[in-house]
């Protein structure tokens, strides 16, 4: 079924242009135009409504509420609006109201986020298209979250919201709601900076207000909390200081060496190794969604480390398919942290994870040190890079072979050489399918690694380069690969997969099949 966001007129929007058109007066026209905001307060925004010959798709209008110095109205949606050509998501006005609107038809699985931004500087509208590009991307900066959507997800580099939207068909979202605050300290970091990881504004996506799961009977305020903190460490391989966010699940015991020789590491915590750590517990609240999954038992009580990506600049400087930032993963932070706490040694049990250039990293670390790192999850990962980019460079839509690939490719048997003995990583993929190129590079590299002997799973998803997605198929792909088993239904395939799965394609739900538009919305995450 065709994922491709179209124009639409809304329903809701063509009835009331015909009861404007056909009003008396203007009181009876502003009566309509406040009763509309009126049901809008109600239902929220963006307006979903079914379209009749369509039934597998819906009519999603994003609406602004204007005044006279309102010139344009600007919608920023990922997987919809093209940053290329910026006029294509001007909202239009309705004529005689403060009623400005833009309708899209979108898959009835479709889940982002967005912002909007209105423009009231003088002067006229630029003719020349080239000009109006130009405008509208100054204006970008001034964007934010749709006040009449209380859905909303902290921004990446901004301190600011984005809104979030979900239809009806999206894949749930059963672990990403904030739970209650209280509970078990977060605890102080060695750092001195703030130590609780701050939660998201949004609410559970599937109506379940208790630990966020299908299974749990606990209620969500009667969860045992785990901890996260904050600490700063001296990064030789990158030559400098880097904070890493360090979560510990409920009653996690000290550190003891083994007490006899061959002791089995069952009593050690599985680990996850994410990137942007800044991004996961400083913002997202990434606390709470592991806190429910451990409570629900669909994830075994495991621990989290995950570095601060400081800023853009640095960021993309240092992630990517560097080894200098691979080295201070596997042999800085996850040793410094396995001298503290009863971390896993076993790389089957641990999971390095990332988001675009985070994914890339995730993969490259995986790719040449399946020692230490035996899972990967890579959501939308910036295949697009290779060495010798600029720093800052970016070439989202480069076609071609990924480098990636051609790296992996000359790998003996899916493994660098000298790791004899030693098994190739499980690799899953989460890919919108509003990511330009991403789908048919991520194909590419998935082939490749297949052939040389890695276990492969992709989940295609009808979204775009976007948190609001990552966050909720991140706790699937946990669920998938080190889970308990105790919820198979918790994600496609879901069950423990680290070193029993085989390779698997996995579409979310209703993306069997789907085309999706290549637009150049991904951004360099």
């Amino acid at each position: 079924m065709d994922a491709t966001p179209r124009p639409v007129t809304g329903p809701r929007i063509a009835r009331l242009a015909r009861q404007l058109q056909g009003a008396r007066d203007a009181a009876a026209r502003d009566a309509l135009t406040e009763a509309f905001w009126a049901e809008a307060a109600r239902t929220g925004t963006p307006l979903v409504e079914e379209l009749d010959d369509e039934p597998g798709h819906r009519a999603v209008t994003f609406l602004w509420r204007g005044h006279r110095a309102t010139r344009r109205v600007l919608l920023l949606a990922r997987g919809i609006t093209d940053r290329d050509r910026l006029a294509d998501s001007l909202l239009h006005h309705l004529p005689g109201t403060d009623i400005w609107y833009l309708g899209h038809r979108l898959r009835a699985d479709h889940r982002g986020s967005y912002r909007m931004v209105a423009d009231i500087s003088a002067g006229a509208v630029p003719a020349d298209p080239v000009l109006l590009q130009r405008r509208l991307l100054a204006l970008r900066a001034h964007a934010g979250a749709d006040p009449l959507n209380q859905d909303r997800i902290p921004a990446r580099w901004r301190d600011a919201q984005d809104s979030v939207f979900a239809l009806p068909a999206a894949p749930p979202q059963p672990w990403t709601g904030s739970l209650p605050s209280g509970g078990a300290s977060s605890g102080s970091p060695s750092s001195g900076a703030p130590g609780p990881d701050a939660p998201h504004s949004g609410s559970p996506q599937s109506g379940d207000r208790r630990s966020g799961g299908p299974r749990s009977g606990v209620p969500r305020d009667g969860i045992p909390r785990g901890t996260v903190e904050r600490h700063t460490l001296a990064a030789g391989a990158l030559g400098a200081e880097r904070d890493v966010w360090v979560y510990l699940p409920p009653d996690a015991v000290p550190y003891r060496p083994a007490r006899e020789p061959g002791e089995r590491d069952g009593h050690r915590l599985p680990l996850l190794v994410l990137c942007d750590g800044d991004m996961w517990f400083g913002k997202l609240g990434f606390r709470d969604t592991v806190d429910a999954l451990i409570a629900d038992g669909v994830l075994p009580p495991l621990a989290v480390l995950a570095p601060d990506a400081v800023g853009t600049a640095t960021r993309r400087l240092e992630l990517g398919g560097r080894e200098s930032y691979v080295s201070f993963l596997a042999d800085e932070v996850v040793p410094w942290a396995s001298a503290r706490w009863p971390l896993t040694g076993r790389a089957e049990r641990t999971v390095v994870a990332g988001q675009g250039l985070g994914g890339m990293t995730a993969l490259y670390a995986g790719l040449t040190r399946p020692e230490r790192f035996g899972a990967v999850v890579a959501q939308s990962p910036s295949l697009w890079w290779r060495p010798g980019l600029e720093p800052g460079a970016v070439a989202p839509d480069a076609v071609g072979t990924p480098w990636l690939a051609t790296l992996a490719a000359g790998l003996r048997d899916g493994l660098p050489a000298g790791r004899d003995g030693v098994r190739g990583a499980v690799v899953h993929f989460d890919v919108g399918l509003h990511e330009g190129a991403l789908a048919e590079h991520t194909e590419a590299l998935r082939a490749v690694l297949r052939a040389r002997g890695h276990r492969v799973t992709r989940n295609l998803h009808n979204g775009g380069h976007d948190y609001a997605c990552w966050r909720g198929f991140l706790a699937d792909a946990l669920v998938r690969l080190m889970g308990t088993g105790a919820d198979a239904s918790a994600a496609p395939g879901a069950g423990p997969d680290i070193g029993t799965g085989t390779a698997l394609d996995v579409d979310a739900a209703g993306s069997q099949g789907g085309t999706g538009l290549t637009r150049s919305s991904a951004g360099c995450a």
